[in-house]
């Protein structure tokens, strides 16, 4: 989903460099004061300029190239980490929106809501080497690189398809009864999560390809995100401003964080234990602090919607719809 217009500018607030008062909550809880030294310095250090109606990101961390659908364009901006300079343009589809590397393979999937497929983008030539009809309109894509596995939303057919990524086609088609957004896989435990139009959270069994939970979180949720080291997934509800916390163990809400206005995109750094927030309407990104569950801080940043991070480099990638860049956080 685009984001809407009419953003209203949050200012931003970074405690950099502030100590924590004696018998403050953060100099009394470890975790917190860690969490909010690592992101104090958080900023916007450059923007890249990429394709028309930069939406989705996505990051393959083993060669730090970063991949961004730009809709209005129908082309895949690939962005070197190394230099922050984009050293290829992608024809992909009509339409393309979500997008997810597989950095075993060095393979990225892209879906092309308006041509009912997903491209495949060989990584190491930036060539589409394969497309695969699927449902109707999808939007999102994730991929298990453990299974090499694909998952694709059918927006308009209220599915999910599943793609092998050795042969590139469909195996599976799994009804949601709802119609789905944007996904996420959790590879240690072979279970995608999918956002749903009727404020669910659909959880697939990637052995069985059936739904085998619906969790109830926010009003609209769209992007989800999973950190598989917790079995923890986020969930953003564009039209609560908040995030929806979801225990994969016990597939149940075990926190509602409030962040920004329109919560369009949610990335995770597992090794950070971090969660990065794209508020479209409040032109910030929320950082969330995964043990506690709380924004540790809030960095101003133009128009943000799709977002990913690399946890190689602990750096974020916000896209900017309306500005065609990228917007890229250090230090966080």
């Amino acid at each position: 989903m685009r984001p809407a217009q009419g953003a209203v500018v949050l200012a931003a607030t970074v405690m950099a460099g502030l100590a924590p008062a004696a018998g403050s909550d953060a100099a009394a809880d470890p975790a917190r004061s860690t969490a909010q030294a690592v992101t104090a310095a958080c900023q916007v250090t450059a923007t890249i300029p990429v394709g028309s109606g930069p939406l989705r990101a996505a990051v393959n961390s083993k060669t730090n190239a970063i991949y961004v659908t730009n809709e209005d364009g129908g082309t895949v901006s690939v962005i070197s980490g190394l230099t922050n300079t984009v050293v290829a343009t992608i024809g992909a589809g009509t339409l393309p929106q979500g997008v997810a590397a597989n950095p075993w393979t060095n393979k990225i999937y892209v879906a092309a809501t308006h041509d009912d497929e997903v491209s495949v983008i060989n990584g190491r030539t930036n060539t589409v080497v394969a497309t695969v009809p699927v449902g109707m309109a999808p939007e999102g894509v994730a991929v298990d690189p453990r299974t090499n596995t694909v998952y694709a939303s059918n927006t308009n057919s209220d599915t999910v398809s599943v793609i092998n990524g050795r042969t590139n086609t469909v195996v599976a088609t799994i009804p949601l009864r709802a119609s789905p957004q944007q996904l996420a896989t959790d590879p240690r435990t072979n279970t995608t999560y999918v956002a749903l139009s009727n404020r669910t959270v659909a959880v697939i069994n990637g052995r069985t390809n059936t739904v085998v939970a619906r969790v109830p979180v926010g009003h609209q949720p769209t992007a989800v995100a999973v950190n598989p080291r917790t079995r923890t997934i986020y969930v953003g509800n564009e039209l609560d401003g908040t995030v929806s916390v979801i225990s994969g163990r016990t597939n149940t809400v075990v926190a509602t964080i409030p962040v920004g206005s329109f919560p369009a995109g949610v990335a995770v750094n597992p090794n950070a234990n971090t969660i990065y927030v794209s508020n479209a309407n409040s032109n910030a990104v929320s950082v969330i602090n995964g043990l506690t569950n709380e924004v540790v801080t809030t960095v101003a940043a133009s128009n943000p919607f799709g977002i990913a991070t690399n946890p190689q480099t602990n750096i974020t990638y916000a896209t900017d719809f309306s500005g065609d860049t990228v917007s890229v956080l250090t230090s966080c």
